[in-house]
């Protein structure tokens, strides 16, 4: 058997392929197997691919290819296994135990509060291996490895640590409890958040674990490359789920991970070809459909199918007959082999041919049975972690078939409803209970059928001696998560100084207002190497072209091709040493890369700021989930919102038009969404996010800092003497203050708005003799949480003085009616509403965005300077501070129903 196939060794010619002569095609099928068997691999790949189809060709192109459904890895070829088996086999009974046990015991009455008992079941082989033998803790000397643990096995990890010491009986009794249990509760799924000092990486999203790995272990060699840490002896493990692989975000990034020859990254697919409610393929194979997805991308594939105890059956397969059985067989008729019996196997899979069935006549229905998966068998997954490991220039994926629920019992094993399963009968525990030989009395079950006992022998057994010794000689106790990082010289004043000097008699958009600061925060001493701009394939809009020449874009193969542009100024220029991660128009990559570079802090204790700038709403409409996955890794940097705004993005329309992505930030705890209108304002967020992320005295470190910024060019001011810095920071400062005597109004902006609102106070007081103050929110969302904030520390001490949320601080003495006026959705200032004593009114751009101009598109959602006017008339009249005419002759000198006669804003702006 080779140990690397390249193509289809089936013994039959697919059923849809004209045959030909059969004595024709038998001399072709042997030449070509004494190419494989003679000729080293590179030589048959060779041939292979001058043999292919030349451009042009009638000849059709081949289909992609596949193995045989066996082991990939030949018996003769496998290393000797270094460990005691017996002495792992033994402890891995009681890990498989107390992982159940803790699930079932969550369900008492009362409780109730679910788990999963099958998938841990199935893989504790898989990851039993990797922790005997593989995978190294944070204190090995070549820095550990980073392991993404399947979501739904967690029950096997908290039992594992429970034999180490490093969990308590308590602590596995607070599963799914960690409110109720105090300090002894612990999350249902592997969550850093919820337990900052065990978890690592957040996987129960399916498809963002897979997403992220790829991703950290592309971090890692960014680290090596640029010199900040030598990564080179650090391996990223990823287990997945066979069902998790339908998620595109599971797939669709393996090109980066051959692209970049990523072979510190291994991903092992626990094929139990079932999903949460079924098989992943009932009518195919879905084994065979990774192998040729995953070669297909660039990756070493290893298949470990079968257990040792098919190795005799196979070598006996002279005619090739079991391994055609083998491949012919559909996942739904392997998964029902395993529901069934000894006797049901021989008749309905040996029994398809008289070879086979003959192969098997010696054999009892018992010896059948027992012919395992080779994710159960320590030597073939020892052997194929090790291949995976050794394996150089390309990722690898070890496709490992399984048996969900494997040793559960028949109500488990197999079932189409074992992933809802939670708890045991008494037969099913005492049946488990023998297979595993747990020392546990029928006694101690009958008494409490939700009071079964752990088992730990104590630490002086030699099982777990032996268990203890494998973990330090590998460096410790995993999942951990270590936050030691090295300490963080934050730049100084000059860092700031060019934003808050203002645009002068130019005009510039907040976005090329952001991009200086950024340049400057790069160029800082003994800071600068700290930043990494992630930016999906739009530098050159966002104006970050000019970094291309001096910091340039990552590539870890260099640039080996003539560029285009290289007699330009601002070159494309690609290095192993360069800075920026140019993901390409992937914003699921470039927030998988934000994750990795934000939380590198403890992953590698080398704190590193993302600054990740991404188009419109595509970061978070699209990414959502996977910013709530990187606050639940305690993920810290900056995100940035570039060309926002539902109306400043002029031409792009519907799909582009973003009025809405702060609404969705403000539903992540962990993220501080910021609008600001000026660079000073600007300068003094990102000032504030990077004292509160690395600053010697902040308490709340786990933050991202998210700015929406615009592509509309206005003047920008230089920060005014004594601005409010404080105001700034928290949500709200006034920018201008009216001196007129006329009746008073508040108008409220944020971003793009703000001049709009100055526009306003302008009119009103020269056209109507209204005096309007004006003050920049440069975050609604900030002022809305410290005003529920507010609320609660009042409802939690009732009868004590109850706080002033910011806002209201803010507007104290603010007289009149208060215009909330943004480029995002009425929502967004309608969040502080409650908050302030004053008559309130929100102009917002409410509907999908369109093509047209700016001050068309403003009209149409009356958001624009005279939209602003004529509200603020609205509502004097509606007090009787202005006569009852003035908003329709307003309405009416404004022509506010017409689309074409708004003026507000301006043309240009990259889009």
């Amino acid at each position: 058997m080779n140990p690397d196939p390249l193509v289809e060794t089936h013994h039959r010619p697919a059923p849809d392929l004209p045959h030909g002569s059969p004595r024709q095609t038998a001399a072709w099928a042997g030449s070509f197997e004494d190419l494989i068997e003679k000729q080293v691999r590179e030589r048959t790949q060779y041939i292979l691919q001058a043999s292919a189809p030349r451009p042009g060709s009638a000849t059709p192109a081949a289909p992609a290819v596949t193995t045989d459904y066996v082991n990939t890895i030949a018996v003769d070829q496998e290393p000797e296994f270094p460990g005691d088996e017996d002495v792992e086999r033994t402890y891995r009974r009681w890990l498989r135990w107390n992982a159940a046990v803790m699930v079932h015991r969550a369900q008492r009455p009362g409780i109730g509060v679910g788990g999963h008992i099958s998938t841990y079941a199935g893989a504790a082989t898989l990851y039993e291996v990797g922790f005997n033998h593989f995978f190294r803790g944070p204190d090995h000397p070549g820095g550990g490895d980073q392991v993404f643990f399947q979501g739904h096995a967690s029950p096997g990890m908290y039992a594992r640590a429970f034999l180490e010491g490093r969990l308590t009986e308590e602590q596995l009794d607070g599963f799914r409890q960690e409110k109720s249990k105090g300090s002894n509760g612990i999350p249902s799924y592997p969550h850093p958040r919820s337990m900052p000092d065990f978890w690592q990486f957040p996987t129960v999203s399916m498809g963002i674990g897979p997403m992220n790995a790829i991703y950290q272990a592309q971090f890692n060699r960014y680290l090596q490359h640029r010199g900040i840490k030598d990564t080179s002896d650090q391996q990223v493990w990823a287990f997945l789920g066979d069902g998790e692989m339908d998620e595109p975000e599971s797939r669709g990034l393996l090109q980066l991970a051959a692209n970049e020859k990523l072979d510190n990254l291994n991903f092992v697919v626990n094929c139990n070809l079932q999903r949460l409610d079924g098989p992943v393929r009932g009518n195919g194979k879905i084994v065979q459909e990774l192998e040729a997805f995953f070669r297909g991308a660039g990756w070493n594939v290893i298949k470990v199918l079968w257990g040792r105890e098919w190795d005799p059956l196979l070598a006996a397969d002279t005619n090739g007959e079991l391994v055609r059985i083998m491949n012919e067989t559909l996942d739904g008729d392997f998964q029902t082999f395993k529901a069934e019996s000894g006797g049901f196997v021989r008749d309905h899979f040996f029994g398809r041919s008289t070879t086979t069935k003959e192969l098997v006549a010696h054999m009892s229905d018992d010896e059948i049975w027992a012919l395992k998966r080779g994710g159960h068998d320590y030597r073939k997954v020892y052997a194929a972690y090790q291949a995976a490991t050794e394996h150089e220039g390309r990722p690898t994926v070890v496709l490992a078939m399984t048996v969900k629920g494997y040793g559960l019992g028949a109500s488990f094993e197999g079932r189409n409803a074992t992933h809802q399963m939670k708890k045991l009968t008494l037969e099913d525990l005492k049946a488990f209970r023998d297979l595993l030989r747990i020392p546990v009395t029928d006694e101690q079950i009958d008494d409490d059928l939700y009071g079964a006992p752990y088992y730990h022998p104590g630490p002086d057994a030699p099982e777990i001696r032996y268990l203890l010794e494998r973990r330090r000689a590998l460096g410790g106790g995993l999942p951990a998560r270590r936050n030691r990082p090295a300490p963080v010289e934050l730049p100084d004043d000059d860092a700031y100084r060019s934003a808050k000097k203002g645009s002068g008699k130019q005009m510039a958009a907040t976005t090329m207002a952001f991009v200086r600061v950024l340049r400057d925060l790069m160029r800082a001493k003994d800071f600068g190497h700290r930043i990494v701009p992630i930016v999906p394939d739009e530098a050159r809009t966002f104006g970050m072209d000019s970094f291309f020449p001096t910091a340039k874009i990552y590539n870890p193969n260099g640039q080996n091709y003539l560029s285009v542009d290289r007699e330009l100024m601002l070159a494309y220029k690609e290095s192993p040493q360069g800075v920026l991660l140019h993901p390409g128009i992937n914003e699921a990559g470039a927030v998988a890369a934000f994750t990795a570079a934000g939380t590198a802090y403890a992953t590698h204790g080398e704190p590193m700021v993302p600054v990740y700038i991404f188009y419109s709403m595509f970061g978070f409409q699209r990414t959502g989930d996977s910013f709530w996955a990187a606050a639940d890794q305690m993920t810290r940097g900056f995100v940035i919102g570039a060309t926002a705004g539902r109306t400043t993005l002029t031409g792009e329309g519907l799909q582009h038009a973003d009025g809405h992505s702060p609404v969705l930030a403000g539903t992540n705890p962990a993220v501080r969404s910021y609008d600001p209108a000026y660079g000073y304002e600007i300068a003094h967020i990102v000032r504030h996010g990077l004292e509160q992320m690395y600053g010697p005295d902040s308490p709340d470190r786990d933050v991202m800092y998210y700015l929406t910024v615009y592509n509309e060019p206005y003047q920008q001011p230089a920060e005014p003497e004594g601005v409010d810095v404080e105001g700034i920071v928290r949500g709200i400062h006034r920018v201008a203050r009216s001196e007129h005597p006329g009746p008073k109004v508040q108008l409220l902006g944020s971003g793009v708005s703000v001049p709009w609102a100055l526009q306003a106070q302008q009119l009103l007081a020269e056209e109507w003799q209204v005096s309007a103050d004006v003050w920049s929110v440069t975050s609604w969302n900030e002022l809305r949480r410290d005003g529920l904030a507010a609320e609660r520390e009042a409802f939690h001490h009732p009868g004590a003085p109850r706080r002033v949320p910011f806002v209201a601080q803010q507007l104290a003495g603010a007289e009149g009616p208060v215009i909330a006026s943004t480029d995002f959705v009425s929502e967004l200032p309608d969040r502080i509403r409650q908050y302030l004593p004053n008559d309130f009114a929100t102009l917002g751009a409410d509907d999908f965005g369109f093509s047209d101009t700016r001050a068309a598109a403003r009209r149409w959602f009356r958001t624009d300077v005279h939209s602003i006017v004529v509200r603020a008339l609205q509502m004097l009249a509606d007090r009787g501070e202005v006569d009852d005419g003035a908003p329709a002759r307003a309405f009416e000198r404004y022509r506010l129903d017409e689309v074409t006669a708004g003026t507000t804003g301006n043309a240009g702006g990259d889009a």
